[in-house]
């Protein structure tokens, strides 16, 4: 067998004595099983945001305009009203809104799902 092949000659493919021993730890789909369930309450989450935002051009138009002006307090009260229980970090500008859904569990963050929405 080759690794390297140039017309009219081959260098052999070597396995050493070595070859994959490192050893791996059993795994536990445990945290990783809890983070998938607390990944889809966050979609939840954000599901009920869109419908909003896809269902009201007057919450919207609210939204747009407390952004343009950086009123930060308004954009806020206006994301939380939406009745949503996770933890969301609201970032936005005169253009978009980005809003990163945030969970932990046993004090660890486990999950994170962000939407990021342009206006223009």
């Amino acid at each position: 067998m080759c690794y390297f092949y140039h017309p009219g000659w081959c260098m052999p493919y070597h396995i050493g004595p070595y070859w994959n021993t490192r050893q791996y730890p059993p795994v536990n789909p445990d945290l990783f099983y809890q983070s998938a369930n607390e990944t889809k309450r966050l979609m939840s989450d954000a599901g009920k945001v869109l419908d909003k935002l896809a269902n009201s051009k007057e919450f919207d138009a609210e939204l747009m305009n407390a952004a343009q002006v950086s009123d930060t307090e308004k954009v806020k009260e206006l994301i939380d009203s939406v009745e949503i229980d996770s933890d969301v970090h609201i970032d936005f500008n005169p253009d978009n809104l980005r809003l990163e859904f945030r969970s932990q569990l046993e004090g660890t963050e486990c999950c994170r799902l962000l939407l990021a929405l342009r206006w223009r």
